[in-house]
């Protein structure tokens, strides 16, 4: 009888254990039925043709399950400058193929119990949709490319600077928000509506610029956040994309042709990217991230055309950031004097 019970407690244990993956591999596995009836008889025809595009995703997507950059902040900068696709395509690529990505690997936190922050997803979420709006709307047929690759490239260095702060000073962290008033609500929507708008037009960025609002100026746990803003980005990539198909110029075909190259990638490495980041020290994620950012600014110092006028908006918008990161980060309101709770 005391065999039966250890063998029968082994067997759940084994079965709860693997029971997130389970459903992954399950969402992966439907996403791949579909790929493949659509597709059918081009599937290896499709790999063929836009190799580079499945590979530039494989590593796009284990960073995006991984890590606060969704796997446009890869897509965007390879397709625009390696691969000289248009910054719309790259935008419109990136909203959907993190609709799926992101997606899966959201379902892989959520089934692993990793903890998000539900009430902010929400917010800044709500503020999210209208800054896609902005961007995508408003703003996208207005701005030269060069100008929009660069917002990327300051969003992106903005974000390195957040993570080499958290790398130089120990602060006490919170495991939730402090607390969610209408001050916080503004915030939050606030955050929602300017990462939106940026998200709007390179399809990244509300997910960076959320991960840097909670770890700098709430002192949220580097993890959660990171969970957080994965979900968060799947929710705006969703909006995104039904913005594009239904209300704006919706996908042409060479896009899609770029999609269907990268979605039997994309399911599988963020589901594996969310488990690695679970898995990994946070201080190699948060390494490889500044140097992949490191590279990225390297990248359009080298490429792009410098003329005064983006020579002002760099230095503006990377003044403005920064003045911003800096002012979070020395920011009493949410400090901790405690070590209760602190991860």
């Amino acid at each position: 009888m005391l065999v039966y019970n250890v063998t029968t407690q082994h067997h759940m244990a084994v079965k709860k254990a693997f029971s997130p993956y389970l459903v992954s591999l399950l969402f992966a596995s439907v996403v791949w039925a579909a790929w493949l009836v659509y597709t059918y008889p081009e599937h290896w025809r499709i790999f063929q043709d836009y190799w580079q595009i499945s590979v530039t995703m494989i590593f796009g997507s284990i960073i995006a399950g991984a890590t606060s950059e969704g796997g446009g902040a890869i897509a965007f900068p390879v397709f625009t400058k390696m691969l000289h696709i248009a910054p719309g395509d790259a935008k419109v690529f990136s909203l959907a193929i993190q609709s799926v990505g992101m997606v899966a690997a959201s379902i892989a936190i959520i089934m692993m119990r990793v903890q998000v922050l539900w009430r902010v997803i929400v917010w800044v979420s709500l503020g999210g949709v209208v800054g896609l709006f902005i961007g995508s709307v408003l703003l996208a047929p207005v701005l030269a490319s060069d100008i929009i690759r660069m917002l990327f490239t300051v969003m992106a260095v903005s974000l390195a600077f957040t993570l080499i702060r958290l790398s130089i000073s120990f602060r006490l962290n919170h495991i939730s928000m402090p607390e969610i008033n209408l001050g916080e609500v503004g915030i939050l929507l606030l955050v929602g509506v300017a990462g939106g708008t940026v998200s709007g037009l390179v399809g990244s960025g509300i997910d960076m610029l959320c991960f840097s609002v909670l770890v700098l100026l709430f002192r949220i746990s580097e993890s959660i956040a990171t969970s957080t803003s994965v979900i968060l980005m799947a929710i705006s990539s969703v909006f995104g994309i039904l913005l594009q198909m239904y209300f704006l110029d919706g996908i042409n075909p060479q896009v899609q042709a770029y999609w269907l190259s990268a979605v039997p990638v994309v399911v599988v490495g963020a589901p594996l990217g969310a488990y690695f980041c679970s898995r990994m020290h946070y201080l190699k994620i948060r390494y490889l991230l500044i140097a992949l950012i490191c590279l990225e600014l390297g990248t359009s110092l080298w490429l792009l055309d410098f003329d005064s006028t983006l020579i002002v908006f760099s230095i503006s918008m990377l003044a403005l950031f920064l003045t911003i990161m800096i002012w979070m980060s020395k920011a009493p309101f949410y400090a901790r004097d405690s070590e209760q709770e602190c991860l």
